[in-house]
């Protein structure tokens, strides 16, 4: 939980630097946990036929959804960043079939040891 928050609080928009991968990663499973969390009255909703349940859990679903779009380019590019590459990377993902993937295989990657272009690494001295 406090990768997710690092991200959402600490580095909102901060697309400089460079993000680990157990930053990137413990990111996105949180945030699939929340948006999965959020699926649930939608869910109820149309179990129950309640169209008010189903208004209410998809404006919030889409208020989390706007909210978390900058955080996650943002910590997509830093994720880039650590690899040494810029973060027009990130625009690879919309190449059709295999942009998805090749980005998935990119922030699956390790990053490059020691310092870069884009700052000090941020494993630090964790590097045995």
């Amino acid at each position: 939980m406090e990768w997710y928050l690092k991200v959402v609080r600490d580095n909102y928009a901060n697309f400089d630097g460079r993000a680990r991968r157990q930053e990137y990663w413990m990111f996105y499973l949180f945030n699939m946990i929340f948006t999965f969390l959020l699926y649930i009255p939608l869910i109820a909703g149309a179990a129950m036929e309640s169209e008010a349940l189903m208004m209410a859990g998809g404006l919030l679903l889409m208020l989390y959804i706007f909210a978390i779009i900058i955080p996650s380019i943002a910590v997509s590019v830093r994720r880039l960043h650590d690899q040494d590459k810029s973060g027009s990377w990130y625009f690879v993902a919309f190449i059709p079939f295999i942009g998805g993937i090749w980005l998935l295989i990119l922030m699956a990657t390790e990053g490059t040891h020691g310092a870069n272009q884009y700052g000090p690494d941020p494993k630090g001295d964790l590097i045995q």
